[in-house]
């Protein structure tokens, strides 16, 4: 099953480029910047990376993209992920990335934009990889800033295929930020938004609602409102799940208690993706493997997740027939389930 799922060709739809930082890299930027590092060693940093809840994820998170100071650390730290995300069978990958948390610190967004998408680019000649670039505000900083990160953007919308809206949930509702949601609108972009994570189910909503998003990131506990989860799935909206993220950040106990299961016996559109790899345990194929392990799925659903990731994507539609004719392949040389 592994040669499989790492053979099935994955999109994934839900990763934040600063949560790719591996430890090793983090010390090579962190020389090559000549910051200190309040780790004596890579194994010390490791070591670091177990969390409570989700702040104190967001605390240790903050504190490792310091090393990222100019153009050539965001592509090196982009073009280190995609590498990774090709060898698990990964052909097309949505980067989110949180430019307020770069300008907070003088590090200008030209040059967080211009490292990323030139890693974009070379992933794409050397690997065959597509990718698209999706700018994320902070739910914990004011909606006014983040109207002003949005007017910053605007001779990059070329390079933009969405917006969205992370980090700390609880008592952050979405709804704050509908006026900037709505000038993303108004400029062409796409929307989605992390809600049900740490959030009620009724973030979910207010993000469908007042956000107007296409696309919501986690949405676990949309199962606490049926009427929710009926709406969900006459609308088609995709879920960007992340199992591993899920079970690090304390949001379910453990894999086998993860509601997925429950998820897809509702007929929702769901994705599997991998968050925060550096610090959730691996990339999309470990989450597919741990879903495998815990839930015991055959190919079959597997295909069915892949397909959703892909036709959910931010592709043009050429692309997206390659895609799934490169599934369907897969599809065909899959082994009896």
């Amino acid at each position: 099953m592994r040669e499989f799922l790492k053979r099935l060709p994955k999109a994934e739809l839900h990763l934040h480029i600063e949560g790719t930082l591996e430890p090793e890299l983090m010390f090579r930027l962190a020389e090559r910047n000549a910051i200190q590092l309040p780790y004596a060693d890579v194994n010390e940093a490791k070591a670091a990376y177990r969390f409570e809840d989700l702040q104190s994820f967001l605390d240790l998170y903050y504190q490792g993209m310091n090393v990222l100071r100019g153009e050539e650390d965001f592509f090196d730290l982009a073009l280190d992920y995609l590498e990774r995300a090709h060898r698990d069978g990964v052909v097309h990958v949505e980067l989110s990335f949180d430019p307020q948390a770069h300008l907070t610190r003088g590090v200008g967004l030209d040059l967080q934009i211009g490292g990323l998408t030139r890693a974009m680019s070379e992933a794409e000649r050397n690997w065959g990889i597509s990718s698209r670039l999706i700018m994320s505000f902070l739910r914990d900083r004011s909606p006014q800033e983040a109207l002003q990160t949005l007017k910053m953007a605007t001779p990059f919308l070329d390079r933009l295929a969405a917006v969205g809206l992370d980090s700390a949930e609880r008592d952050n509702p979405p709804g704050r930020f509908a006026e900037v949601f709505a000038q993303a609108r108004q400029l062409g972009l796409a929307r989605i938004a992390h809600a049900g994570e740490e959030g009620p189910a009724d973030y979910i909503r207010e993000a469908l609602d007042r956000l107007q998003v296409c696309r919501i990131d986690h949405g676990v506990r949309c199962l606490e409102d049926s009427a929710l989860v009926k709406e969900l799935r006459q609308r088609r909206i995709p879920l960007t799940v992340c199992p591993l993220s899920n079970v690090h950040l304390k949001v379910v106990d453990a894999m086998r208690e993860h509601p997925l299961p429950r998820l897809l016996e509702a007929g929702l559109t769901l994705t599997l993706n991998s968050d925060d790899p550096a610090y959730f345990g691996g990339g999309v194929l470990e989450n597919y493997l741990a879903c495998q392990e815990a839930f015991g799925w055959g190919e079959n659903t597997f295909i069915d997740l892949a397909e959703n990731a892909i036709q959910a994507a931010f592709v043009d539609e050429k692309r997206r027939r390659v895609l799934l004719e490169r599934l369907s392949e897969c599809a065909m040389d899959a082994p009896e389930s």
